[in-house]
């Protein structure tokens, strides 16, 4: 009999999980919770958007706004790896698709609902309940948890395990975040993009279908572009080849060779970085804070546009639109905007320059990625959770700290026997825990430990 994971607490044959957040992470955990063999757990899901899975990324309706992973690396099973491309076959959305296509978000959004609906529709519906509210506060006890809703109520647990997505920014009136509709803007406006990630792609794709004719200029602190999507063959590489622990210039110069060594070979690039990519989490733990921290500032923008990559379709439109010059990358620091009638002023500081230009525009979107202080940018609920010491922010501010069972740490430094988050709400211990392929596995060990617990 597989012993009883240390740390956790004795779980009720039935164990009730709150899970707090429905969007991809949420979800996930509640469909590898429910679908367990061995353990029969009741979830309550609380999210107040109407449909569950539809998180930031995949709220959208645009059918341009593609997935930056292939349908065969999507499933949201480890071990069912054709499970989202069996999905996809039975719908009239995934006539012709691939294992090596890039499909919509929206579409994506679908399939993750569709994964609660055997509890909701199904022989066996009691075990499952969604909750169409947020959480506003969530107390941890010796024998559980009890969660309050925004509207006064409250749901009793066994466990409750945090959910909640990336952190969102401020509201700021002079800039429209980059997911929401914008309303009306002037075709041959200028408009202005804050950061040139991926969702930037998207926000830039959207504004071309419109028939937006003005010029959109891309602020970016480094200016570079994610690269695109091609065929890989990833080297294989083992963890006794990993250089565990060494100063991020030696992680760097490891990783270039590595890159020569793929293109000696007569492949490129993307193939050392996806041979690279398992075992990512576990450089980041070898890592000490002062070599994390060096890594954040010099090299992770470096490692994001290499490792995510966006479709070759995405590409085209974007280097289309590069070169008729109605799209152009401004490297320079942002520095604030404030709302100027039906527009904005943007202020910002070109590379090497000391004067700072004032730029006005239709809209200035904000897309400058993820990587926000989770303390300044809390919700009510985590507002709460740090208040009271249950929970604290990491030394470098990019998430709340949890241990590798993802037993989410309070002030005094003590693990929480009730209280776990996964997804990106974790990503200071494991950096790498915001892409589809590496929630799920660790949702999946979740689960497995749950069961046994």
């Amino acid at each position: 009999m597989q012993a009883r994971p240390a740390g956790l607490g004795h779980l009720p044959p039935q164990p009730h999980v709150v899970v707090i957040g429905g969007g991809a992470s949420g979800v996930l955990m509640a469909a590898h919770l429910l679908s367990r063999p061995d353990r029969a757990f009741r979830v309550t899901l609380l999210e107040p958007a109407p449909r569950p899975g539809q998180g930031v990324a995949h709220a959208t309706e645009d059918p341009d706004h593609l997935l930056n992973t292939r349908v065969q690396n999507m499933s949201a099973f480890p071990d069912r790896p054709g499970h989202f491309l069996d999905w996809l076959a039975a719908r009239p959305e995934g006539a012709g698709v691939t294992a090596g296509c890039f499909v919509s978000r929206a579409t994506y959004g679908a399939y993750l609902a569709s994964l609660l609906a055997p509890w909701q529709d199904g022989e066996d519906p009691q075990r499952l309940r969604i909750v169409r509210q947020a959480a506003a506060r969530v107390e941890d006890r010796a024998r559980g948890v009890v969660v309050h809703l925004a509207d006064g109520q409250s749901v009793i647990g066994d466990l409750a395990v945090l959910a909640t997505g990336h952190v969102q920014a401020a509201p700021d009136p002079a800039l429209v975040p980059c997911w929401a509709d914008p309303g009306g803007i002037d075709p041959e406006g200028r408009v202005i993009v804050v950061g040139s990630g991926l969702s930037m792609v998207d926000r830039v794709v959207t504004l071309l279908k419109s028939g937006h004719r003005g010029e959109i200029l891309v602020v970016s602190r480094r200016g570079l572009l994610p690269r695109d999507h091609a065929p890989t063959v990833p080297l294989a590489i083992g963890r006794g080849d990993v250089p565990l622990g060494a100063p991020v210039s030696v992680l760097a110069d490891w990783a270039r060779h590595l890159a020569r060594r793929a293109e000696a070979r007569g492949g490129n690039w993307r193939d050392a970085v996806d041979g690279i990519r398992p075992h990512v989490q576990a450089i980041w733990r070898s890592l000490p804070p002062a070599e994390r921290a060096r890594f954040l500032r010099h090299a992770a923008i470096w490692w994001d546009v290499h490792r995510h990559r966006i479709p070759p379709a995405s590409d085209a439109v974007i280097r289309a639109a590069l070169a008729s010059g109605q799209l152009r990358l401004q490297r320079a620091a942002f520095l604030g905007a404030e709302a100027r009638g039906t527009g904005a002023l943007a202020r910002f500081r070109p590379f090497a320059r000391s004067r700072v230009v004032e730029l006005a525009a239709a809209r200035i979107f904000d897309c400058r990625g993820i990587r926000r202080d989770p303390e300044s940018n809390a919700s009510p609920l985590i507002a709460d959770l740090l208040a009271r010491g249950r929970a604290r922010v990491d030394g470098l501010r990019i998430g709340l700290e949890v241990d590798l069972a993802c037993r989410l740490i309070g002030r005094s430094g003590q693990p929480s026997d009730r209280l776990i988050a996964i997804g990106p709400v974790s990503r200071a211990a494991f950096w790498e825990i915001t892409a589809i392929p590496d929630i799920r596995d660790q949702v999946q060990r979740i689960a497995a430990e749950l069961a046994v617990a």
